[in-house]
């Protein structure tokens, strides 16, 4: 496993990871910060997806945990629960992916939640990166709403600024980061 992550540490410093010595990068918060995740790069390149979706499938089962569905606000949360999805197959012990919209459609059945997934059933919300929390949060509430009971949250990357972890936990729920920015930037002050 710490191969695998170490492969991951690699592939998003090629990839998704961006530097700068003065603060350059507005975030989704409208923070500006010396450094940028930009996962997708990752989480939607071929051997991205298979390590990322075997890191948390591992981590899912070293937690015991046996949801039935995992997913998150679309679109950064929407590459990992896929991988995850086609890991649990290959393993026999299957959980769906799901996708949390930003917003219910206007038509159809106007779901804010769509998979293979109903009220009653437990589930784990994913997000690709953490700073704030906010959008994790979006994505308990709406997933809450639904009916869904929610036995754990997992960040591919937690940024360890703006409280983004201690947010979401104060609702509850448990939250496990695969990284940190400390993975990244090691001298942080």
């Amino acid at each position: 496993m710490n191969n695998l992550r170490e492969q991951l540490i690699q592939i998003i410093r090629e990839r998704s990871f961006q530097y700068s010595p003065e603060p350059k990068f507005k975030l989704s918060s409208g923070a500006v910060s010396n450094f940028y995740f930009n996962l997708k790069k990752t989480t939607q390149s071929p051997d991205g997806m298979y390590i990322v979706g075997k890191i948390i499938y591992e981590k899912i089962r070293e937690l015991g945990l046996h949801p039935a569905a995992i997913g998150g606000l679309t679109l950064g949360a929407d590459p990992i629960a896929y991988a995850v999805a086609m890991q649990s197959y290959t393993a026999k012990e299957h959980i769906n992916a799901m996708v949390i919209r930003k917003e219910p459609k206007q038509h159809g059945l106007k779901l804010p939640v769509e998979g293979d997934v109903m009220a009653g059933d437990h589930v784990i919300i994913i997000d690709d990166v953490v700073t704030t929390g906010n959008s994790t949060i979006k994505a308990i509430n709406a997933a809450s709403d639904y009916g869904l009971i929610i036995d754990a949250v997992i960040v591919l990357l937690d940024r360890c600024e703006q409280n983004g972890r201690q947010n979401i936990e104060a609702l509850g729920y448990p939250v496990y980061s695969i990284l940190t920015v400390n993975d990244f930037i090691p001298a942080r002050n």
